[in-house]
């Protein structure tokens, strides 16, 4: 599995914290120094914890569990739903909404809504309505695409969440905790790390820096779903190898068989004759 690049999380400046007023104290065993009224998170601490999710992530796409990555917040939004998209793992970049993990059915029954849309429209029952209520039907169409259209192949609760600024998504957070689903985030000097069940102590306001561990994290889940992948073609394979005897079996059973029922015509042949 590919390791945290020190250097990158520099260049990136994942170091940077917020203003030293504006800490949480719970976040002192990962801070550095401070340098002009500003915070320097240790990265050689963010590098560990970085490591340790990617391993869990890998082993929970492994087992073909889902992660829910979250970040509404403009700077990682695009980042994050891109990086998901590309390891086939849900995402919700425009908005939380109340209950998405907690009220989870009725999040269903929205999505399904979206299912029956595209369905009129495959089979022409859309062309028949009035033309005010197409344009009521696309809007909420479309509303629902943006809230949850990431979210539409997720048939069940996620087995994870990955949060970008627990501040900003502490809704997320507290629905993960209240359903004991463990939590990811990338955690700044200012946030309280105590609901996090795994925290990586970064900055979450540059775009590079969620940037640089979302590549970490999304390329341990790859090599996971790969090794799935193997050792599914494994078991296939093993299944096929063990069938061939039985197989084999069948089939000399299937020629003795026929040889048998071939026997008494020649025998009556004969006493014709």
């Amino acid at each position: 599995m590919s390791r945290t690049n020190f250097q990158e999380l520099l260049d990136a400046g994942a170091h940077f914290g917020h203003l030293a007023r504006k800490w949480n104290p719970k976040m002192a065993p990962y801070i550095f120094d401070q340098k002009n009224g500003i915070h320097i998170i240790d990265l050689h601490k963010t590098i560990v914890k970085i490591d340790e999710a990617a391993e869990v992530m890998k082993e929970l796409a492994k087992s073909g569990r889902k992660i829910l990555f979250v970040a509404t917040k403009k700077q990682g939004k695009d980042i994050v739903s891109q990086k998901a998209a590309s390891v086939n793992m849900p995402s919700v970049t425009e908005r939380w909404a109340g209950g998405m993990l907690t009220n989870f059915p009725t999040i269903r029954k929205a999505i399904k809504k979206m299912s029956t849309i595209d369905k009129m429209k495959e089979d022409g029952t859309f062309d028949k309505l009035a033309k005010r209520e197409r344009l009521q039907v696309d809007r909420q169409r479309a509303k629902l695409e943006k809230n949850l259209g990431s979210i539409r192949d997720m048939s069940r609760l996620p087995s994870a969440v990955f949060v970008v600024d627990v501040q900003k998504e502490a809704n997320a957070v507290k629905e993960a905790n209240r359903l004991n689903i463990p939590v990811f985030a990338i955690v700044d000097t200012c946030c309280d790390p105590t609901p996090i069940d795994y925290v990586i102590p970064a900055n979450d306001d540059a775009t590079k820096s969620i940037e640089c561990i979302m590549n970490v994290l999304c390329a341990a889940i790859q090599e996971g779903l790969e090794e799935r992948k193997l050792e599914k073609d494994k078991e296939v394979s093993e299944e096929e190898e063990a069938a061939k005897p039985v197989q084999k079996k069948l089939r000399a059973r299937k020629g003795s068989k026929a040889d048998e029922a071939e026997a008494p015509e020649a025998e009556q042949v004969n006493t014709e004759e």
